[in-house]
């Protein structure tokens, strides 16, 4: 099972632009879908981003779709979400998630809870 990463949460301002990214560690990487979610204080973790093993597949929940975009590269272990034009809104902590299933990296609720790896998380502040 790989273990997971994330950095490049910070504060901004509103507009600005941050790219997270999600290390992996273990040669198993490749083989996992990788989603990113996030939660803001006093709400539910919500789904915001996910890309297939191999990268051929992406979904975005309807907030960020035009601004965020969601990228790995297996040979660096890593994934990323780019993020431009951000919002006070998208204010949260972001948390990178594995699964060998891509359905378990979009989806949400209790359902959750079937997501083998996740990260600590890395806290994104946007000020207006």
């Amino acid at each position: 099972q790989v273990q997971l990463v994330e950095s490049g949460g910070g504060l901004v301002q509103a507009g600005d632009s941050l790219r997270l990214s999600c290390a992996a560690s273990g040669r198993t990487f490749s083989s996992y879908a990788v989603g990113w979610f996030r939660q803001a204080p006093g709400k539910e973790r919500e789904f915001v981003a996910a890309i297939t093993w191999g990268g051929g597949s992406t979904s975005y929940t309807d907030s960020v779709k035009g601004r965020f975009t969601i990228s790995r590269d297996n040979a660096k272990n890593t994934a990323y979400l780019e993020m431009n034009t951000l919002k006070p809104e998208d204010t949260a902590v972001y948390y990178c998630a594995a699964d060998h299933d891509f359905r378990v990296v979009t989806s949400t609720g209790s359902l959750l809870r079937h997501v083998e790896v996740w990260g600590q998380g890395t806290l994104v502040t946007v000020s207006s």
